[in-house]
């Protein structure tokens, strides 16, 4: 997708769903690993904790004991929406949620001490400049080669096509260049097994996996060839491939 097609499409599933997928029954076998656990041991109850890309705030609230204060930003306009929502259902008072583009974080220099960034756009720069001397920048990121067998199917898809660790090697150089010191990445690699047809239509309309699912002629015929070819006893299965990076300023 292009920047504006990006953002259109987040802004709408944002207000339909935010990111949450606890409606999608999968089961999961391979490395377990939760991203805002790693973000909880990062941080101390004093510290100020900012999370780009927050989508509908779901995780951030899951969170709240971590730090004083919790900031969520997401560039999109329907996510925030929900996010606000959200935390107006929570009854949290140490939560904000606010519309802002990762390319120009609209705070004080040296002002956080954890940003944390999952599957969402950031610039090494920006973080570097809100983070305190000796904060924390954690970042969890999809793949290229996630969901692969079914891009393979589709013949597009996010990333389909670009070599494996490609964009991992892009944040890798930028932190450097930011300034970031004591760089450290990982890959974790899971099987998934979608339990129903109507999970997997769910992910993919939710997600920018397969761009503009749906609205090509053959979308849905691909569909169930890929069904017909991954269809397990356990469940419908594809892959999930994610890498984390965590680095200090």
């Amino acid at each position: 997708m292009d920047e504006f097609a990006y953002k259109n499409f987040y802004d709408t599933v944002g207000k339909m769903n935010g990111w949450d997928f606890s409606k999608v029954k999968c089961h999961t076998e391979g490395t377990a690993w939760n991203f805002y656990d790693e973000v909880v041991q990062s941080c101390k109850r004093s510290d100020l904790l900012l999370d780009i890309g927050t989508g509908g705030g779901e995780a951030l609230l899951n969170i709240t004991e971590a730090a004083l204060l919790l900031v969520g930003i997401d560039i999109s306009s329907g996510m925030i929406e929900t996010a606000n929502r959200n935390l107006t259902t929570s009854q949290k008072m140490n939560v904000r949620f606010l519309q802002m583009a990762a390319e120009n974080l609209d705070f004080p220099a040296n002002f956080f001490n954890v940003v944390s960034c999952r599957q969402s756009n950031f610039s090494a720069n920006q973080v570097a400049k809100v983070l305190v001397p000796q904060g924390v920048f954690l970042t969890q990121q999809v793949s290229e080669d996630d969901k692969l067998n079914i891009k393979q199917a589709f013949k597009r898809g996010q990333n389909f096509g670009i070599t494996d660790g490609t964009l991992k090697n892009k944040y890798i150089k930028e932190l450097t260049e930011a300034g970031f010191s004591d760089i450290h990445s990982f890959d974790f690699v899971t099987t998934e097994f979608y339990e129903t047809y109507e999970d997997l239509i769910f992910l993919l309309k939710h997600t920018p996996i397969i761009p503009k699912f749906g609205q090509y002629e053959h979308d849905f015929d691909l569909l169930h060839t890929f069904i017909a070819e991954n269809q397990t006893e356990k469940g419908i299965r594809t892959n999930a491939k994610r890498f984390v990076i965590i680095a200090k300023k």
